[in-house]
């Protein structure tokens, strides 16, 4: 062969915001560090290196010697450092000012860390939309890899993607290189001569061109199975054997070489991800009818020709598919248009509280727990509480830089989620509330600025497409390495009876109107009939001001069964205040028949299983871990304690009341197999009410948040970081 052809092995290599120390650890220990090992000794091979921002802040304070190593062999030429965005979000969901701010943070981090010099960029999860080519650009960067499947899309044949090609957006271009699809398969998972087999078939059909491995560095060794597979076997010893053994025809080769040559063409590429991605941001329903179609044709001999022209989903409609996505977005959008309006009054006295915010909200803008594939992602409560514990730190940093007084409270009116109808925030120095009238009136995010912490970042339960492999039971251990995407291995005994659906989002001021002998367990398996048309009913609302106190007003006048009655429901918080007063009047109700009305509270990031995270009454008695089921009569109050996070929940009735609680949990998928997660607690006050004279009856109820614990750590938390 008298031109080689070059073969650029891409690793992406990343950790979220917000996952466990462990987690990270354990990564290290079985992916990044043993590949470094067996890699270095190799002198006369090459590769190109993504490590997100996350993992590589973790890398530099708990191993910063292999951050050494990386800075050594950059220097040697041997690994390009690729960049990227700094805390690893979907570009496409940033405001252009946050796309190239990420950016050019991460390339000077890189380059001051490391001496990198950064010329290409990693694209988070390959989702891309063709105007992110300028931003891209903008910040610096001069070629990134996608998956060929883009290209494909475009019209491109397969032989036709195996080179660099240059794309344009408002007169800025970019080389983008064509990730293969069959390398992905094909590395680690199969024998390594495959691989070699494969791109000398290609060698052979055109020498001189470029082929582009670019997927995750956990593969070689964090992915079940690979730890043993790749290095215990020695499949990455023999395969860098083989690279080096075939150097006669095939050259490893850094991006920044590759694309030293002339692009092969110019090419403008649709709106997507890769192949699985496309897939999986389906509506359920349409994600059965491609599998099924799938599994129709696949054996036919058009299909591969066929399968070309098919589309999967759009990236954006994660937020409609998993409305948790599209809070967290529309919060996060939020942060960032203060954060814009912010530095656009900066000074040299606030310059240092912005800049924190901004590193705040980049890292709450990190992707993983905006969607939901083959790993947890948006099923994972420790990736949305870091979501949310930054861009509430950011608020938190922005009201300093404003200079706010001391004790304030304030609430307004907007369309906060995008949605066309108006929302309200209701906030003060310790709380925050968002309330959607529109929809049931309802409590949708609840704020406790203190710990950083959203007590309603819950999760709903509902359909997925490999529940139907839960039901079945299938449950088989494999022991041979297998991709994520093909394997089926149950974490939990009994999964398949853990199922269920909620029928209405698992917030709170949901107002319930049960059968008089409803129970707590056909609440528990929603099997109680839903008399009222509140839920989801529009309430109308109106603003209460006082100085230090302000109360949002809802009211709606609906239906339970053919009874017509009207609910008022007012959410007061006061300047300095840590409560929430909830107060409802009823009314239209008849005196010889009474409601059962049950307002619903979720509280989520209080998890269950653990003695220090547990239900209690007065002051102290201990009632059962927060995965309780309680079914308490005759009651003013009820708590929940989090002594791990520092805080105490105390709902207090100006009237005897009757709770019950119990777990919402989700059968999900992650990249370790089908699992039980814990997502929220359900509190349910609960009252039989009958009008008085005139029709009426009320209840308050006080949302008492003590974070006196959590507080109290602080000056020690402190101490021990210095000391670190």
């Amino acid at each position: 062969m008298t031109s080689p052809i070059q073969f650029c092995l891409v690793l992406h290599n990343h950790q979220p915001v917000g996952n466990f120390d462990g987690v990270f650890e354990q990564a290290y220990q079985d992916s990044y560090l043993p590949f470094l090992d067996v890699f270095e000794p190799y002198a006369d091979l090459k590769i190109s290196l993504h490590t997100s921002g996350p993992l590589m802040e973790w890398l530099d304070q708990r191993h910063p010697e292999y951050v050494d190593r990386l800075a050594a062999l950059a220097a040697e030429g041997r690994v390009e450092i690729v960049g990227g965005a700094f805390y690893e979000p979907i570009l496409t969901m940033l405001s252009s000012q946050d796309r190239i701010g990420q950016i050019r943070s991460y390339s000077e981090w890189l380059e001051n860390r490391l001496g990198a010099d950064v010329q290409g960029a990693w694209i988070a999860e390959r989702v891309w939309e063709q105007n992110l080519t300028s931003d891209i650009a903008k910040a610096g960067i001069q070629y990134t890899v996608l998956d060929d499947y883009h290209f494909r899309q475009a019209g491109l044949e397969v032989e036709q993607l195996d080179g660099c090609y240059v794309t344009e957006d408002a007169g800025r271009t970019l080389s983008v290189f064509p990730g293969s699809e069959r390398l992905r398969y094909l590395i680690p998972f199969a024998a390594p001569h495959e691989t070699i087999d494969f791109l000398r078939s290609v060698a052979e059909r055109r020498p001189g061109a470029v082929m582009v491995f670019g997927d995750d560095g956990e593969k070689f060794g964090t992915w079940p199975g690979t730890k043993a597979h790749v290095y215990e076997n020695g499949w990455l010893r023999q395969f860098l054997d083989l690279l080096r053994e075939n150097q006669d025809w095939l050259h490893t080769s850094r991006l920044s070489d590759a694309v030293s040559q002339p692009p092969v063409g110019k090419v403008y590429l649709p709106d997507c991800s890769y192949r699985e991605m496309c897939e999986w941001s389906l509506p359920v329903a349409r994600q059965k009818e491609l599998a099924a179609l799938t599994r129709e044709f696949e054996h036919d001999g058009r299909w591969p020709r066929i399968q070309n022209f098919l589309r999967g989903g759009f990236w954006r409609n994660f937020k409609v598919k998993y409305p948790e996505a599209g809070e967290m977005y529309a919060r996060m959008m939020m942060v960032s248009r203060r954060l814009e309006d912010a530095a656009s009054r900066q000074t040299p006295g606030n310059a240092s509280l912005i800049q924190a915010a901004t590193q705040e909200l980049y890292r709450g803008q990190c992707n993983c727990s905006y969607w939901h594939g083959a790993f947890g992602g948006v099923y994972l409560p420790h990736l949305r509480n870091a979501v949310y514990n930054h861009l509430i730190a950011a608020d938190n940093l922005l009201d300093q830089a404003e200079n706010k007084p001391a004790y304030w409270v304030r609430a307004n009116a907007n369309d906060y989620n995008f949605d066309l109808r108006q929302e309200v925030l209701l906030s003060n120095d310790k709380l925050l509330c968002l309330i959607e009238p529109a929809n049931g009136g309802r409590l949708y995010e609840f704020d406790v600025r203190s710990i950083c912490h959203n007590l309603l970042a819950t999760l709903t339960r509902r359909e997925e497409v490999y529940h139907e492999k839960v039901l079945a039971g299938a449950n088989q251990h494999q022991d041979d390495v297998a991709s994520i995407h093909d394997r089926v291995v149950f974490k939990q005994e009994g999964l398949e009876n853990c199922v269920r659906y909620d029928s209405v989002e698992r917030k709170s001021l949901l107002d319930h109107f049960y059968a008089l002998d409803a129970n707590l367990e056909n609440i528990r398996l929603g099997q109680a009939e839903e008399l009222g048309d509140f839920v989801r009913g529009r309430y109308e609302t109106r603003l209460r001001r006082n100085p230090d106190r302000i109360q949002v007003q809802l009211t709606r006048q609906g239906r339970v069964g053919e009874q017509s009655i009207k609910i008022t429901k007012g959410v007061t918080l006061e300047a300095g205040g840590g409560a929430l007063e909830i107060a409802y009047l009823l009314e239209g109700l008849a005196e010889n028949q009474p409601l059962h009305f049950a307002p619903e509270f979720n509280f989520a990031g209080l998890p269950a299983g653990a003695d220090d995270r547990f239900f209690f009454h007065g002051d102290s008695l201990a009632l059962g871990q927060l995965g309780s089921l309680l079914d308490l009569n005759d009651c003013v109050d009820l708590g929940l304690a989090d002594d791990w996070l520092g805080i105490k929940i105390r709902m207090e009735a100006n009237r005897p009341t009757s709770f019950w609680t119990f777990p919402i949990e989700t059968v999900s998928q992650s990249e370790g197999g089908f699992e039980l997660v814990h997502q929220s607690v359900v509190v349910q006050p609960h009252w039989r009410c009958a009008g008085d004279a005139e029709g009426r009856w009320s209840v308050v109820l006080k949302l008492d948040i003590d974070t006196s614990l959590a507080e109290s750590r602080r000056p020690c938390e402190a101490a021990a970081t210095a000391k670190s």
